[in-house]
């Protein structure tokens, strides 16, 4: 296990980083959030130029085929920025299962567009249950010669407002287990019978309900094999963990950062308030949780990265973020003080991200369980 970085990583790090600085100032996430498109395609398209969008894919489809643990690398600077747009929503959870799953077809028609920033997309899972286990796919997917019907809804579907497609967890068949019977969909957002409406949330975070009325679905349009659904969304739910663990990670090391020069700068009582122990030991404790949330993701991006993934790891790296996020941020704003708490103050742009962070690709509980399958309890 080697979590030294390469050359090129260290290059597309910095490169990614000035990029960034420059194109999404905390003004422009600010902007973003009041916009209600959530992104500015500018920059979306200039994301692209870079090569972020095809960063991990080969070059038959646009892409410059690199590594997943450059994916993670990239995901660290834009959760350093809090960059706001569909780009998790697109590569995480939907272009990576295309890119593994999808039929030669399909892979030729979408990647491309994807890579050149021509296409978004989302993915539709969790249903009125809320959670992210199989049992709690309801959506019904029912043949009808060569097309499929979709009757159904979906919440918590992120960005689904400027989205092109939606890739749909639906029931095609039971089995002797809830993971049976589960086929996943491409839908076209501008098919008729397809509603979405937003769900406000204290994030600012764009989710949605979609809601399919008898919604047809060619059968070119199936991803992977019909009934056997979970296997994708399993391998979508792991990759998305870890890349929003790298997003999380990014955040945290940047709320610490700005913690320790607010320290050194803020003087009460005619010197620095990092000079108190009772700021210290704050310091210090974040330190001590951006460490490990570092050292848990490398570890299981790295696994990914050379085709050895283990669950387990992912998800001790997911449940160590979601608490370490949150403990990260409060601890920065006790530093800070009232200020901490409002959208003035770049603290709180990241601390009301934290519950959607936590919440993305599996709760603390959820994967907590997937550590305990591992303990054999």
């Amino acid at each position: 296990m080697n979590f030294s970085f390469t050359e090129e990583q260290d290059m597309l790090r910095i490169s990614a980083r000035d990029f960034l600085a420059k194109e999404c100032p905390k003004a422009k996430v600010r902007e973003m959030a009041r916009d209600e498109r959530g992104y500015d395609p500018q920059m979306w398209r200039s994301m692209a130029e870079l090569g972020w969008m095809g960063l991990i894919f080969p070059e038959e489809y646009g892409g410059t085929n690199a590594s997943f643990m450059d994916l993670v690398i990239l995901m660290e600077e834009m959760g350093r920025n809090i960059v706001p747009g569909p780009f998790f929503s697109t590569i995480a959870l939907c272009a990576l299962p295309l890119l593994e799953y999808g039929s030669s077809g399909q892979k030729t028609k979408f990647l491309p567009q994807i890579v050149q920033g021509e296409g978004i997309w989302t993915f539709a899972l969790v249903e009125s249950s809320g959670k992210y286990e199989a049992s709690g796919i309801k959506l019904g997917a029912v043949l009808k010669g060569t097309n499929h019907v979709l009757q159904g809804y979906k919440l918590f579907v992120t960005d689904a407002h400027v989205a092109d497609h939606i890739v749909v967890a639906g029931r095609t068949g039971e089995g002797k287990r809830p993971e049976d019977g589960i086929t996943l969909f491409i839908v076209d957002v501008r098919a008729s019978n397809v509603k979405i409406e937003e769900i406000p949330t204290i994030g600012g975070d764009r989710q949605f309900k979609v809601s399919f009325d008898s919604v047809v679905v060619p059968g070119d349009d199936i991803l992977g094999k019909i009934g056997d659904g979970w296997a994708i969304v399993d391998l979508v739910l792991q990759r998305a963990a870890v890349l929003k663990c790298a997003e999380m990670s990014g955040a945290c090391q940047a709320v610490l950062d700005m913690t320790g020069s607010y320290a050194k700068e803020r003087i009460q009582f005619d010197r620095p308030i990092g000079s108190f122990q009772a700021i210290q030991h704050k310091l210090a404790d974040m330190l001590i949780d951006v460490e490990a949330v570092q050292y848990l993701l490398y570890q299981a991006a790295w696994g990914i990265s050379i085709g050895s993934p283990s669950p387990w790891q992912i998800s001790a790296a997911k449940a160590k973020a979601n608490e370490a996020y949150q403990r990260i941020c409060i601890e920065a704003i006790a530093a800070h003080g009232a200020i901490g708490y409002t959208m003035d103050h770049d603290v709180g742009l990241y601390y009301r991200r934290v519950k959607a962070a936590q919440f993305a690709a599996g709760d603390t509980d959820l994967h907590r369980e997937v550590v305990v399958t591992e303990l054999g309890l």
